[in-house]
């Protein structure tokens, strides 16, 4: 009898299982000197949901 496949999904879970931090995008809105908006965007990993308020970036 033929074994079931894994799925691409399954094989990224089975990869990754040991890593157990959460990928989190922040997005940053500062002024120019000119006066207008811009957006600063980066992917932080954090241990835990509760870290989300500690989350600093800069420029």
């Amino acid at each position: 009898m033929a074994k079931k496949q894994q799925s691409f999904a399954d094989k990224v879970k089975k990869l990754h299982r040991e890593d157990s931090k959460i990928n989190v995008r922040v997005i940053k809105a500062y002024r120019t000197p000119d006066g207008a908006i811009k957006f600063f965007e980066r992917f932080v990993k954090v241990d835990d949901q509760s870290q989300l308020d500690k989350i600093d970036i800069t420029r």
